[in-house]
């Protein structure tokens, strides 16, 4: 995908798709997506992480930084090749994924697949599988032992196995592979449909001109395969334990900052390998996408290192990244690297010459942009074209709900410049980053839809309810389909003739 094209998109997770199995997924609805994006002018659906959820539910805790999340993987093309049976459905929530509910059935419904499969699969799957397998075995075969051994002990920690597996002795590894075979085969076949399903879909999205744009989280989490497989990368102790953890400083947010808790990278044992691993990130994230957004990117100019005994991020100190040295390495092992750089918050001047060197465009909320005065650099006349210009992202209230909780003179300020009320602020702030000269637009659904506060995907620092936000087609009518396609062909990021302009 070209990030200098001038184009438009729509901000909405797999998850928070429709669909009769309680939670968004690869199936028929995410291609009616598609036609939908489409139909408005769109050339981009952006997707927050794919990877497995991890704690709270939250895509951007998994444990793999490579493997996709088992709960997208639709059970329609399953019932369809004759693995699966055509399941007896609950009442699911059309409106919020209760995952407590929802993942257990799916599992079930993904269990009895993979025995379909393996009891009666056409020669020809089973040589793709085999296939499959075979070429993403680099992090493949350590993924599906990691959840294979996790299975039985109800998930608990890595650093908490039996010494020979958390250490990973040979003799001890060997042997798990022979106990856990069954479900090493089924961990293997749930990953091999998860990139069948994501390939599809991103085959049938490019046909109609909509690019797909992933979201790579800079960190991975302890308990983690990567952790696991590869704990000489991270700063860990004698015991696997955290010497060092992921964070930010106390800001105006908030006087404790905030301790993210990842553990943070060995970059010079990365260096020394040439940045191999991450090269194999950014490999398999293009894999399944044209472009991906790095959140927290000023993590590789300067991280924030905290103690790993401190309960939170008062204390602490900044530390230099890996900087231009791991993106050169990089780009020389793939080429030109489609990236959009996460460059929000505390930002100083060599996160800016990173990003700026790679080439990456940044980050433009609309959002932030009244609090201050008219030289504010996030109100659009401020805006370079290396931008991304967003009304709000996945933390952000939406629109509606922002217009309502904000200070009289934010408000007053937004009203102002964007000659809106309550009832329209949100296709104002749509035309306006529509109509800016940043590259690229993209806009969350909820605000496409002029959506309230109660539709919020993620409350930054609110454990729980979070991550669950679906939408319904009956909310997605004709009128915002067209207005948004007026607004895009009008700003030139789509085909003119939705217009319908007269001779």
């Amino acid at each position: 995908m070209d990030l200098n094209q001038r184009s438009s998109g729509v901000l909405l997770h797999i998850t928070s798709l429709p669909g009769p199995h309680g939670m968004g997924d690869f199936g028929p609805d995410a291609y009616r997506f598609v036609d939908w994006l489409q139909a408005a002018g769109q050339r981009i659906w952006q997707l927050l992480p794919t990877t497995p959820i991890g704690p709270g539910d939250s895509p951007y805790q998994g444990v793999s930084a490579f493997a996709g999340s088992q709960w997208m993987v639709a059970l329609e093309p399953l019932i369809a090749k004759g693995w699966l049976a055509q399941p007896e459905v609950p009442h699911f929530n059309a409106e919020q994924v209760n995952y407590g509910e929802v993942t257990p059935w799916r599992e079930q419904q993904l269990r009895a697949a993979a025995a379909g499969f393996f009891a009666k699969a056409t020669p020809a799957d089973q040589k793709a599988y085999a296939a499959w397998c075979e070429s993403q075995k680099s992090w493949l075969d350590d993924y599906a032992l990691f959840m294979a051994i996790r299975s039985p002990l109800n998930g608990q920690p890595w650093w908490t196995w039996a010494d020979g597996l958390k250490r990973r002795e040979a003799r001890a590894m060997a042997q798990a592979r022979k106990d856990y075979a069954a479900e090493i085969s089924f961990w293997q076949f749930v990953q091999w449909q998860f990139d069948v399903q994501i390939g599809a879909l991103k085959a049938y999205a490019n046909e109609r001109g909509v690019h797909l744009m992933g979201d790579l989280p800079i960190f991975v989490a302890h308990d983690s395969a990567d952790c696991w497989s590869r704990p000489d990368l991270y700063s860990l102790d004698e015991n696997f334990q955290t010497t060092v953890v992921a964070g930010v400083p106390p800001d105006d947010l908030g006087p404790l900052g905030q301790r993210w808790g990842n553990p943070l990278y060995r970059w010079d044992k990365m260096a020394d390998e040439n940045y191999a691993w991450w090269t194999a990130r950014v490999q398999r994230a293009l894999s399944q996408a044209d472009v991906f957004r790095i959140d927290h990117f000023r993590g590789f100019a300067g991280y924030y290192e905290i103690p790993g005994d401190s309960p939170d991020a008062k204390r602490g100190e900044w530390k230099v990244g890996p900087g231009m040295a791991l993106f050169d390495a990089i780009k020389k092992a793939l080429g030109p690297l489609p990236i959009v750089a996460e460059d929000l918050g505390f930002i100083t001047d060599d996160v800016h010459a990173l990003r700026d060197g790679c080439g990456f465009p940044g980050m433009k909320i609309l959002q932030f942009g009244f609090g201050a005065e008219g030289d504010h650099e996030f109100l659009p006349h401020m805006w370079p074209k290396a931008a991304v210009a967003y009304t709000g992202t996945h933390d952000n209230d939406t629109v509606r709900g922002w217009w309502d909780a904000a200070k009289p003179r934010e408000r007053a300020y937004a009203g102002s410049y964007l000659a809106c009320g309550e009832h329209d602020v949100h296709w104002a702030m749509i035309r306006a980053c529509a109509n800016s000269v940043a590259n690229m637009a993209v806009y969350p659904l909820q605000d496409v839809l002029g959506l309230g506060s109660a539709h919020r995907m993620n409350v930054p620092g609110v454990l729980g309810g979070n991550w669950g936000w679906r939408f319904r087609w009956d909310w997605l009518g004709a009128e915002p389909t067209r207005v948004l396609g007026l607004i895009t062909a009008a700003s030139g990021r789509g085909p003119f003739d939705l217009l319908r302009l007269p001779a």
